[in-house]
């Protein structure tokens, strides 16, 4: 199948790329470096997935979503995780009005475009799970009604790495339900004296500019479904995510991996990198995927979707060299 390039048919995407960089530019005049975070953050946006951040306290996590959100025009809303914490603060709850003997709704605050969820691991089972079960169905089911979600809607949910005590670590399956999970870390020597010069006052002022409107990134979601992916490049994610697996059994590309691999990537795998790679090619513009969109956001896509074995961490050999070995023997198309 050819891929039109006619200048007529790229249009839409150039037009979309052009304010999706608009965006990145505006939250740059907030957030200084962490250009693979706000990068991955609008892959998820356009590619209505979820996000789990992992990193230590400062290091502009809150701050990067409240910059989207205020570029987007988005509706943002923060909810702190802690363990008393119940699934009603985060959905809404009935109201009595004794009154009138009535019920009346409170909606929570999931129901906004980009959603925090801030230390997600803190609190306890039952509240996570009335998180991720809203990102999956998109809708909230408040006594005898069910609500649907606005959208756009982004869920990000962050997680302290060191930290882990008094701490409910995600299921996998519930791990799996994240589109990508972005590792932050530390600024460089360079950007941390911008940061110095920008934030360094008891009152920091930034106002940023809504540069795209919500109903736009509906079009752009829409737009990402019609990017071109090769059936070479299908083929390749396929073998891909299927290698992941392969070595846990000690088959495949790697078999010297059966000792470090416990458990393989999903099926959702395979869909969430082919629809991130679309995310990334109309991030830059274009209307057709690439092995190289692939590449590059496969570790994101599998870091959390691979289980090491007990021997792999006691070396503290870590998901992403994994995935590096495989990017390596995986022949690209």
């Amino acid at each position: 199948m050819s891929v039109p390039t006619d200048s007529s048919s790229l249009a839409p995407y150039r037009a979309a790329s052009e304010h999706l960089c608009r965006v990145r530019s505006e939250m740059a005049r907030v957030i200084v470096g962490q250009q693979e975070l706000v990068h991955r953050l609008l892959v998820a946006l356009v590619a209505r997935g979820h996000i789990l951040l992992e990193g230590l306290p400062g290091l502009a996590k809150t701050a990067s979503v409240s910059a989207l959100a205020r570029a987007t025009d988005c509706r943002f809303s923060r909810i702190q995780f802690t363990p008393d914490l119940l699934p009603g603060d985060i959905t809404g709850t009935l109201i009595y009005d004794p009154v009138q003997g009535t019920y009346s709704t409170r909606q929570g605050p999931i129901f906004a475009n980009l959603v925090l969820a801030d230390e997600i691991n803190r609190a306890p089972s039952k509240v996570q799970s009335a998180l991720l079960e809203a990102m999956q169905e998109r809708q909230v089911t408040i006594g005898d009604k069910t609500w649907p979600l606005p959208e756009p809607f982004l869920v990000l949910a962050t997680q302290n790495p060191i930290e882990q005590e008094g701490t409910y670590p995600l299921p996998e399956a519930q791990m799996d339900r994240f589109m990508l999970k972005v590792v932050v870390g530390y600024p460089s020597a360079e950007e941390e004296l911008v940061i110095l010069d920008r934030m360094a006052s008891t009152r920091p002022q930034f106002t940023l500019d809504s540069v795209v409107k919500p109903d736009e990134i509906s079009a752009y979601q829409a737009l990402v479904n019609t990017v071109h992916v090769d059936p070479l490049v299908r083929d390749y994610i396929v073998r891909l995510v299927v290698a992941t697996r392969e070595a846990a059994a000690g088959t495949g590309v790697a078999p010297e991996l059966k000792r470090l691999v416990r458990i393989g990537a999903s099926p959702r795998a395979t869909i969430n990198l082919t629809l991130a790679a679309r995310a990334c090619a109309l991030i830059e513009g274009r209307n057709h995927a690439t092995p190289d969109d692939v590449k590059r956001i496969a570790p994101d896509v599998l870091r959390h979707r691979i289980l090491l074995t007990y021997e792999a961490e006691a070396e503290e050999i870590t998901t992403e060299s994994i995935v590096g070995t495989l990017l390596s023997k995986v022949k690209v198309p």
